[in-house]
């Protein structure tokens, strides 16, 4: 069974506290429902920085990551049908690729 990166993108926070918790409610419905699949539930992150050999720049590139988690599944196809529920999709994209082995 192979890993696979969910790396969320866009998105924002809600402006309430009432809108937090439903939102908060439904990732945890999410998360429950990927079972031991879900391999590292992640966590929102700040704002990034690209680095390249010639130095770092602020902004994260065209599509900075808002997060991330990390699943298993037997395939991609499982994968992306794990990503189809995803709460982020309602204001964001989850892009998802196969963390390879080494």
């Amino acid at each position: 069974m192979a890993e696979f990166v969910f790396a969320y993108h866009g998105g924002k926070m809600p402006e309430t506290e009432a809108e937090q918790k439903a939102l908060m409610a439904r990732w945890q419905e999410w998360m429950g429902g990927l079972g031991d699949a879900l391999v590292n539930p992640g966590a929102p992150v700040g704002k990034s920085w690209t680095v390249s050999a010639s130095g770092a720049e602020e902004g994260g590139g065209a599509n900075p990551i808002s997060g991330y988690s990390l699943v298993r599944a037997d395939s991609m196809q499982a994968a992306l049908d794990m990503a189809r529920g995803c709460p982020h999709l309602d204001h964001g994209t989850v892009e998802v690729a196969e963390a390879m082995q080494m």
